[in-house]
């Protein structure tokens, strides 16, 4: 059997390829592997019932998945090939050993992009803000009647989209594919080498994924690497470690700014008179966003200017941004029950983002916060609580952590209730109490303690929402 080689367009006999981690894009990267021709295992340290569903499922069409593998490379059989999933650290000893002996070794996004290179991409990256920007720069694009699916961490896994392509290069509607939107994590960044966006934007910066990234800097440069390859740079200009660096880093960025013109170095597109202004020409109301918030502000700037560049009309803009509802698990008002407003922010798995998130909501609140937590300064969301917040209830693995450093701070209306489960009908309760107006699931933490990732959580307190307002 033969495969044709995307980096090369050779033809040359069956390889083998190995995937690390049975994901959703991991999946994609074998599908996508085995329509070329390759050999494919997936490897996968876990083992449940779903995951042996999902091998045998795979078996079926000629992909061999190990489960409880203890991925180590096999002497008599070294892969040619070996990806990993976005999850999965890229200093793992598998990985490691791989390079050191010259084994093609790459994320998912990677190989997406040999096989999508023609097209061009924004390539969205940041600490916070990824996904809404992400969302909004998707919804403008297909407005103005573009076929730019997104991809990343959002939408499809970006392998899927490889392999949904016909050979005239078009998507599964038929149409020829316009633009690729990808938001772009720190994991994928590090393991994709030669991905280079046509437009690359950064949203914002602070410490986060310090525990596999082990330091600010490093942390930083693997951010940088996705913009300096980047043909166009669009920077948050109010963000200050970035806005600190200024021209000195990005001499030919486009900045943006919800302070107006003057508040950025060489200022292209800013709010003033509750317009957003590109080059002195009005774009589009900021009212017209129905997402709260000022960090909403500034993601709807580095969409429009994502889409001026790509040579969007205004209207299309306009359209797009007054149809635009919000994105799921970030802010995403669930049920109103008794006046009370349930909002579902699973998406804040740092404190800079549940700071952002409860920053936004009214007050007084009634907040759910907790899970597995990361490294990071937790002083502004902590002092936002104590401003904020009527009581916070603490799930998950943090709790104990959570509850010492409130205690620390002088806070005390707290409690431990562990789940989620026991969480919002106590929300509901003390909402009453407190005549709180809204009940705020902002984690500040990680999913992984008590579930499958931060989507599931934020499903999980959606159904218990809709369970107590039909109560």
């Amino acid at each position: 059997m033969r495969y044709a080689n995307p980096e090369t367009s050779t033809i040359g006999f069956m390889l083998n390829a190995k995937v690390i981690g049975l994901g959703r894009s991991g999946i994609a990267t074998a599908r996508l592997l085995k329509q070329e021709g390759w050999q494919v295992t997936i490897s996968e340290r876990n083992i449940s019932e779903s995951l042996q569903n999902q091998q045998q499922t795979l078996a079926t069409e000629g992909i061999t998945v190990k489960l409880g593998d203890v991925q180590t490379l096999d002497d008599s059989e070294l892969p040619k090939l070996i990806v990993v999933s976005p999850g999965v650290p890229w200093d793992i000893p598998i990985l490691i050993d791989a390079r050191n002996r010259g084994i093609d070794t790459i994320g998912e996004l990677e190989l997406a992009w040999r096989y999508l290179k023609s097209y061009p991409w924004v390539g969205i990256t940041g600490t916070n803000g990824k996904t809404t920007t992400t969302s909004l720069i998707a919804a403008i694009f297909q407005t103005a009647g573009l076929n730019a699916p997104a991809c990343g961490n959002i939408g499809y896994a970006a392998c899927e989209i490889a392999l949904k392509r016909d050979k005239e290069g078009n998507s599964d509607s038929g149409n020829p594919i316009d633009w690729i939107i990808g938001e772009i994590s720190s994991y994928q960044i590090e393991s994709s080498r030669e991905l280079t966006p046509k437009i690359g934007i950064w949203t914002t910066f602070t410490p986060d994924h310090l525990n596999r990234h082990k330091t600010l800097e490093n942390y930083y440069d693997i951010k940088a690497s996705l913009l300096v390859r980047s043909q166009i740079q669009i920077l948050n200009g109010d963000d200050p470690y970035l806005r600190d660096l200024g021209t000195k880093h990005w001499p030919n960025a486009y900045w943006t700014s919800v302070q107006g013109k003057y508040a950025i170095p060489q200022p292209w597109i800013y709010i003033q008179d509750g317009w957003v202004v590109a080059e002195g020409e009005k774009i589009v109301e900021v009212a017209s966003l129905k997402m709260v918030g000022n960090h909403n502000q500034q993601n709807l700037l580095m969409a429009v200017a994502a889409a001026r560049l790509a040579g969007i009309d205004k209207n299309a803009i306009a359209n797009a941004i007054a149809n635009f509802s919000g994105v799921s698990h970030r802010l995403e008002h669930i049920i109103t029950c008794q006046g009370i407003d349930f909002i579902n922010d699973s998406k804040a798995t740092n404190y800079d983002a549940a700071q952002v998130g409860l920053s936004a909501v009214k007050s007084p609140t009634i907040l759910i916060a907790g899970g597995e937590a990361k490294a990071g300064d937790d002083t502004q969301w902590l002092e936002t609580i104590q401003a904020k917040a009527a009581a916070v209830l603490l799930i998950g693995d943090a709790a104990s952590a959570f509850a010492e450093r409130l205690k620390q701070v002088g806070y005390s209306s707290y409690e431990i209730v562990e789940t989620m489960a026991k969480a919002v009908p106590r929300s509901f309760e003390l909402a009453q109490e407190y005549n709180a107006s809204v009940v705020l699931l902002s984690p500040a933490c990680a999913s992984f303690d008590q579930y499958q990732s931060f989507e599931h959580r934020g499903d999980d307190f959606r159904q218990l929402c809709l369970e107590l307002l039909s109560s």
